[in-house]
């Protein structure tokens, strides 16, 4: 199984090799989150270890978030410099990397605000943060089952 490092550098690759300027760091999060969700549910496993936390600004995957704390806001642009390995287009399966492609190709084009956006009208972040305020912190762990489902029910 890829790590979610891996995935994350491969999609920070991907999207500058096609001259994505809007990679901010929130727009990052939410593609590794729809990554997982729909690997979820195409093939009821997870693309890579990791769960998302409900935050105030969408799903968030603490690991990313700790990995670049120190050197990303919110809205800060991902660059190639953020890769941690430049070798990952070699790395991943080809059937991983094709999925990211797809998912990729359906969500890249959204911007952020927008990305998080559909991720606040969507049952996984929803369930998540019931009962909490919509400006309060939360870092209750998205059920991925709840991901799984959702996201294959969308499919038919």
């Amino acid at each position: 199984m890829a790590t979610i490092t891996q995935i994350s550098d491969y999609v920070i690759f991907r999207c500058k090799a096609e001259g994505d300027t809007d990679l901010s760091a929130l727009k990052h999060q939410k593609l590794l989150y729809y990554i997982q969700s729909w690997h979820l549910a195409f093939y009821g496993v997870k693309a890579f270890e990791g769960d998302f936390q409900a935050w105030i600004h969408g799903p968030v995957n603490r690991d990313i978030y700790d990995l670049y704390r120190d050197t990303k806001y919110l809205y800060s642009e991902m660059t190639m410099n953020d890769v941690k390995d430049v070798e990952v287009v070699e790395k991943l399966p080809v059937d991983l990397k094709q999925h990211i492609d797809t998912i990729l190709d359906a969500y890249a084009k959204f911007s952020a605000t927008e990305l998080e956006n559909m991720t606040h009208n969507e049952k996984p972040w929803i369930e998540a943060r019931e009962g909490v305020a919509p400006n309060e912190r939360c870092e209750r762990t998205i059920n991925p089952e709840t991901m799984r489902t959702y996201y294959a029910s969308r499919l038919g």
